[in-house]
């Protein structure tokens, strides 16, 4: 086992905790009050470390037998959602269970992946053919529809990222791959009509936050407030004003990097960012050495999914990229995404192990 891996990826489950903890503390509450959801994020980490724990130890080419049967049945959670789920936050996306919710759109960017896997894997005779290219991509659009009807737009979109990279490492021909971006940009004035209100609002917002200072672009405002008053060494974990005076919003899930950075600093979030490189720079060692397209494939597509996860949560609190809902893998709180990404890191150690 990738044992540097693995404890990156530990470090950072750990310190997500912290983080949560300091999004969410509320002084003067009752101590069962403040930890409600701190207990949560550890129930769910923990849960999520036996399953890595569990998974890594697996052949993930016998795990491949069932990959179409997951997909499915991820996709039958989707279309449930749409018509019995629901509604929270203007958006279908979770199944309540009680006092804990199933967010089904964090686990099919993991059944996804291994559809394609699995799908690549059968025709390798056929790599390089516009056949490929085209079955993959017809092959992900039930799970994008589905989750863009939520409306989920980032989490629709990463799906594509981690296709072409799972396509272009794997032997695909790169020439399909670049028409399909160049289309999808020439597509744009197009895709802008399907959107909803809110989702155009953020893209404007992200050109000119202050077209609506007190609406749409309100979050991504005080974050830059945030993530700039922390200076180079923060004002100290549990000390942030913005959190704690809840200017905030969403602090604990897609802005938590904004804490951060009041708290802990530009040094805090380079800490953390590196500790990021070093689980996607393992990543991409264990993807070199994976001798089968199975395993190259699966690898592929975990590490481009963290990957892509981070640059675009980062970006978005920085004001570099419009809000579109990515959470920060293992750092934002949520029960569906922390364990979605431990399940992806099992398989990525799995891939490792098999390829020694």
């Amino acid at each position: 086992m990738d044992k540097i891996l693995l404890t990156a990826v530990l470090l950072i489950a750990l310190l997500g905790v912290m983080f949560v903890y300091s999004a969410t503390l509320e002084r003067g509450d009752d101590v069962a009050g403040i930890n409600r959801l701190v207990i949560k994020q550890c129930l769910w980490v923990f849960t999520g470390v036996i399953l890595l724990i569990v998974i890594s130890n697996m052949d993930y080419i016998r795990i491949l037998d069932f990959a179409y049967l997951a997909y499915a049945v991820n996709l039958v959670l989707l279309f449930f959602l749409l018509l019995l789920g629901g509604e929270r936050y203007g958006a279908r996306r979770w199944i309540d269970l009680g006092p804990f919710s199933l967010q089904p759109s964090e686990f099919v960017k993991i059944t996804v992946i291994f559809a394609v896997a699995a799908f690549l894997g059968g025709r390798k005779e056929k790599r390089g053919t516009f056949d490929n290219f085209i079955y993959s991509v017809v092959l992900i659009m039930p799970a994008f529809i589905l989750i863009f009807l939520q409306p989920d737009l980032g989490t629709a979109l990463v799906l594509f990222p981690v296709l072409f990279s799972i396509l272009f490492l794997c032997g695909e021909n790169g020439k399909y791959i670049l028409t399909s971006i160049v289309i999808g940009f020439l597509s744009l004035p197009v895709f802008w009509n399907l959107l909803k209100d809110y989702q155009k609002s953020r893209l404007l917002v992200f050109v000119n936050p202050n077209i609506d200072p007190l609406g749409a672009g309100y979050t991504i405002i005080q974050s830059k407030i945030a993530i700039g008053s922390g200076g180079i060494f923060g004002k100290g974990w549990l000390d942030g004003t913005q959190s704690y005076l809840k200017f905030l919003p969403e602090r604990h899930t897609d802005f938590i990097v904004s804490v951060i950075g009041e708290e802990w600093g530009f040094a805090g979030i380079l800490i953390l960012l590196g500790l990021f490189v070093l689980v996607i720079s393992r990543g991409i060692r264990i993807i070199a050495g994976a001798d089968d397209v199975y395993g190259k494939a699966i690898a592929t597509g975990i590490v481009t999914l963290i990957a892509f996860q981070v640059l675009v949560n980062v970006s978005m609190t920085l004001g570099l990229m419009p809000v579109v809902g990515l959470p920060l893998p293992l750092i934002s709180y949520g029960g569906s995404t922390t364990v979605a990404t431990l399940i992806g890191v099992g398989f990525l150690l799995s891939v490792s192990r098999r390829k020694r």
